[in-house]
């Protein structure tokens, strides 16, 4: 019969063989890699954003030039058209107003759709990714409490 005896030579297990200033040290760099990287990704997040606000504001001033083009040129090319065929049933000025009226409503939508545009644009500051980044603090600082 054979018995099994302990070995003299007591070695430490393998996850211990390290000393613990090694384990704090590679989790202070596994951590500052991983802040890095999500720093990078926030900084990502907001160039993403900011490029988002940025096209709707463009869009937005866009609208609102086109606005103001078409009452200029809506004035100045049509007036005298439309004015002239209501001269027909109506008197000249009431011709006049009609279209005038018509113009300035038409100008007023323009600028109705170009600032609902330029308010989707603003403020332009990357709100998505400031928040992720108050999200992360916060992760850390409880982790960091555990």
């Amino acid at each position: 019969m054979t018995t099994v005896r302990p070995s003299t030579d007591r070695q430490a297990p393998a996850s211990s063989s390290r000393p613990p200033d090694q384990d704090i040290g590679e989790l202070v760099k596994q951590a500052t890699e991983q802040m890095s990287e999500l720093v990078r990704s926030e900084l990502r997040l907001a160039k993403a954003e900011i490029t988002e606000k940025g096209r709707h504001a463009g869009m937005g001033v866009g609208l609102f030039g086109g606005a103001g083009l078409v009452a200029l040129y809506g004035a100045g090319a049509l007036v005298a058209v439309a004015i002239a065929a209501l001269a027909l049933v109506l008197p000249l000025w009431a011709a006049a107003l009609i279209v005038a009226g018509a113009l300035f409503v038409l100008a007023g939508v323009l600028a109705v759709t170009g600032r609902r545009q330029t308010k989707q644009g603003t403020p332009p500051m990357p709100e998505q990714a400031i928040e992720g980044v108050r999200r992360d603090v916060t992760e850390v600082k409880e982790r960091a409490h555990r």
